[in-house]
């Protein structure tokens, strides 16, 4: 809980002087966000997750997944989009974790996706946990998200 919360928080950090800076024609609506989080635990036991959703257009997609890279794995940058007529991603980021004491070093942390939804359609996220280098290991996790939305 202490976890979304903080990425929760940093999320907003990071929106917040973008709102600010805009100069909309209508007044600001706080867009609906719906979250889909997946924990490490749910990668040890199966390596490759997939998962389905709807949403309404205008919607605020956040993906958040399990992450450690002082293992020298990281998730993928930029997510495959199927469609990006469909969907946009707007920011990914990592959120380490946050406690009294700090955590000692190699504790896992999250990462984070925020996408819009554009128009109705459907489209898949795709993203994956790798070593990036030449010869490191690639695909370890991946996880598969297929995304609807409705009008």
């Amino acid at each position: 809980m202490k976890i979304k919360l903080l990425l929760m928080s940093a999320v907003l950090a990071i929106s917040m002087p973008l709102v600010a800076c805009a100069a909309p024609a209508q007044p600001q609506v706080s867009p609906h966000w719906v979250w889909v989080e997946k924990y490490c635990d749910e990668f040890y036991n199966n390596n490759h997750v997939s998962e389905a959703i709807e949403l309404n257009a205008g919607e605020v997609l956040v993906v958040v997944l399990c992450s450690n890279p002082t293992t020298g794995f990281e998730w993928t940058e930029e997510a495959q989009i199927s469609d990006p007529a469909v969907l946009k991603q707007e920011v990914h980021e990592f959120v380490g974790p946050a406690s009294e004491p700090p955590p000692p070093p190699g504790t896992p942390g999250l990462e984070s996706w925020r996408f819009q939804t554009l128009e109705p359609g459907s489209s898949t996220i795709y993203l994956e946990y790798s070593r990036p280098w030449e010869g490191g290991e690639k695909g370890e996790w991946t996880f598969t998200l297929d995304v609807v939305v409705k009008q």
